[in-house]
């Protein structure tokens, strides 16, 4: 399903954490918490300023972030659940190096 988002919107699919602590202890999915780390699928065009000039969102499609914790709005799309937020609810961008060592 093509889907383009609107001025600052970001589409963005959330990364799923560890369902097992440190210690080996498995917790059940009815006491986790939604992840607030995603992946970037699609971004607008970028939010326009008092005079009407573009500005460029900051992510990019492929983008690890970090996003504020009820942000955005939950839609389902081809059987995913998938978040909209807007770029001012994103956090941060996690870098390529910081995200392969928490994989490993």
């Amino acid at each position: 399903m093509p889907f383009r988002p609107l001025h600052d919107r970001v589409l963005v699919r959330r990364i799923e954490s560890d369902s097992k602590t440190a210690g080996g202890i498995i917790i059940p999915d009815t006491a986790q918490e939604k992840p607030m780390e995603g992946e970037v699928l699609a971004v607008g065009p970028g939010a326009r300023t008092d005079k009407g000039d573009v500005v460029a969102p900051s992510v990019k499609v492929g983008d690890r972030v970090l996003f504020a914790k009820y942000a955005g709005t939950e839609v389902k799309m081809d059987g995913e659940d998938r978040v909209i937020v807007k770029e001012s609810d994103i956090l941060g961008i996690i870098d390529g190096a910081a995200s392969q060592k928490k994989a490993a």
